[in-house]
């Protein structure tokens, strides 16, 4: 059992930064790729961003690409968001999850999901 708590969520400018945390627990925490994927109202759940078990590889949707980093602490079992230049159309919620195989833009290759944080640019 995995559980993620994510954190780090708020209201700021187009043009600010944000940092997203998600704080994990559980014994086997470290045999999952962690990602990120966000839900704006009336759209479907997207990829954000995921990284590997080990840290080897990582990927970002093209919307993310060149503004957004993910980062993963293995020694306080946290993954972190750090979104740069903001957008208004980044308003979302959030949600961290951890999977352990398959096509990692896929939602239900998931298991594990936080409860989301909200992220609210505006123009």
């Amino acid at each position: 059992q995995v559980q993620l708590v994510e954190s780090g969520g708020g209201l700021v400018q187009a043009g600010d930064s944000l940092r997203l945390s998600c704080a994990a627990s559980g014994r086997t925490v470290s045999r999952y790729f962690m990602g990120w994927f966000r839900q704006a109202p009336g759209k479907e759940r997207e990829f954000v961003a995921v990284v590997t078990r080990t840290g080897g590889a990582i990927y970002y949707a093209d919307s993310a690409k060149g503004r957004f980093t993910i980062s993963r602490d293995y020694a306080n079992h946290t993954v972190s968001l750090q979104m740069n230049s903001l957008m208004p159309e980044d308003t979302a919620v959030y949600y961290c999850a951890a999977g352990l195989s398959g096509n990692v833009a896929n939602t239900r290759m998931y298991e594990y999901w936080g409860q989301g944080t909200q992220v609210t640019v505006s123009s």
